[in-house]
């Protein structure tokens, strides 16, 4: 049976055994349980968890499981069995729900205790790569702020999942080297040993990447074989002698926007600002904030999108280079390369330097925290705006966009996938590595796919549920104008 990209059931055995010896103080002390399931039912009913009735369950379910000691049952395929109704038998690797929902718990508690962390006496994380959850707990008398208890060593890390840095694929089925992210410098005081484990859990975490990612490649040789992307849009990002450059999405961007309230412009984001207010923000919220930055990351979704898109290049005897959101300088743009970009504004801020050339826009709502699609020039049946019912692992509806477009003042092309939701990214990369697909919707749309180049952008719609998409759909085809370079 084939298992996930990135197996998230990788545990370094000192930090599990040290996180169940805790659990195990707590059991034979009935008052501490009883005060940790009141701090627990408080973050469950608090404004970020209620957004999301499933990463509630499954913030529930970890820590039930904990307290009660059945370490054995915090596993992938355990958790999707008992939590999510799952046959035995099921594909983790097909069937991400347990991984996304846990990622989305841990976006979840770093917002909660970004903003209620000084009144907290307990603090509840889940460390990337295991599914047993972390406590700890501020002892007033000893160390009554937060600052303090991190002086104490008492604060867990804050870990991120999959790291990745800019690196090939080469158009033969080659194992692609990953390299460990470069930290930029963050002033907080940390304990070595936890430092020294969490170096090497990154070091685990990257060859395990590289044997999984290489067998993507090698156990499948054949998924594109006859389907050569001979067709819009990839011809005109292959057909080029220019570059290929993939920008993944920066989900940490996301997070500290939810955190501080305030938006990354594009310019700020061009200019290595990541913190909008870092005067206004309290003590929890720049810990966290600078804490998240030590590493540049891309989302979940991201992994199977570049897998796809690396085989279409290879079908195509042409190389990507890929490269995260945050490695990306605004000069890097002022080339005739072509690029694919992954994420929304929300997540990868430079989708904004193409928006003015799109009809189907993102916008932000503050009060509901969510996306959704503006129509700025509406067609017949068409609606003046589309917005999901599902704000991100959860059931409902959503949207995405998938356009080709101009770079501005350069001869390159550029294509944007990006969802309202994580879902709605990997709607849209799903989709646009259709080949029969895509070739569909864009005769629909008026446009010979193996014909000239013709800028365009279509409207998807998708079902989520448990952080799958489902039943993705293209609700509206624009041709945009094929105004020249200048």
């Amino acid at each position: 049976m084939r298992e996930s990209y990135f197996q998230a059931d990788m545990q370094l055995p000192s930090t599990t055994d040290s996180r169940i010896a805790e659990f195990a103080k707590l059991t034979g002390k009935k008052g501490d349980i009883a005060s940790l399931q009141h701090h627990l039912k408080e973050v469950i009913e608090g404004d970020v968890f209620k957004g999301s009735h499933r990463s509630g369950q499954f913030l529930q379910y970890i820590i039930d499981q904990a307290i009660a000691g059945h370490f054995d049952s915090l596993k992938e395929r355990v958790i999707g069995m008992e939590l999510f109704g799952r046959a035995a038998s099921y594909d983790t690797g097909d069937d991400a729900i347990v991984r996304v929902t846990a990622s989305d718990v841990r976006k979840r508690l770093l917002q909660h205790y970004g903003r209620f962390g000084s009144t907290s006496e307990y603090r509840i994380n889940l460390p990337s790569g295991s599914y047993i959850p972390e406590i700890t707990r501020v002892v007033r008398g000893e160390a009554g702020t937060f600052d303090g208890a991190l002086a104490h060593g008492e604060i867990g890390h804050v870990h991120h999942d999959f790291p990745v840095q800019n690196h090939e694929i080469l158009p033969i089925p080659a194992a692609p080297v990953i390299e460990a992210a470069a930290l930029p410098p963050v002033e907080v005081a940390q304990p070595k040993r936890l430092v020294a484990y969490r170096w090497l859990f990154f070091g685990v975490l990257i060859v395990a990447i590289n044997l999984t990612v290489w067998g993507f490649f090698w156990s499948r040789p054949a998924r594109f074989e006859g389907a050569r992307p001979s067709s819009l849009p990839w011809s005109a990002l292959f057909g080029s002698s220019h570059a290929v450059e993939l920008i993944t999405s920066d989900p940490n961007i996301a997070d500290i926007q939810g955190i501080t309230g305030s938006e990354v412009s594009v310019s700020d984001y061009a200019n290595h600002k990541y913190l909008p207010v870092p005067n206004k923000l309290t003590p929890e919220q720049d810990y966290f904030c600078r804490n998240i930055l030590r590493g540049d990351n891309s989302a979940g979704v991201d992994a199977p999108i570049v897998a796809k898109i690396a085989m279409l290049a290879q079908a195509n005897s042409k190389s990507i280079n890929i490269r995260t959101a945050r490695s990306l300088q605004i000069t890097d743009l002022k080339s005739d390369n072509n690029f694919i970009f992954l994420g929304s504004p929300r997540s990868d801020p430079w989708f904004s330097l193409f928006s003015d050339q799109l009809d189907f826009r993102f916008v932000f709502d503050k009060s509901s925290g969510s996306e959704s699609i503006r129509n700025f020039h509406p067609r017949p049946n068409e609606q003046p705006q589309y917005v999901p019912t599902a704000p991100g692992w959860a059931t409902g509806d959503s949207y995405a966009i998938l356009a080709l477009v101009r770079n501005p003042d350069q001869s390159g092309q550029v294509l944007l996938l990006a969802g309202a939701n994580e879902e709605g990214t990997e709607a849209a990369g799903r989709f646009v590595t259709d080949l029969g697909r895509v070739s569909t919707e864009l005769h629909k749309c008026g446009i010979t796919p193996s014909g000239p180049l013709r800028h365009f952008e279509m409207l998807l719609h998708l079902n989520t549920m448990a952080g799958t998409p489902n039943n993705i759909d293209s609700v509206a085809c624009h041709i945009l104008p094929d105004a020249p370079a200048h």
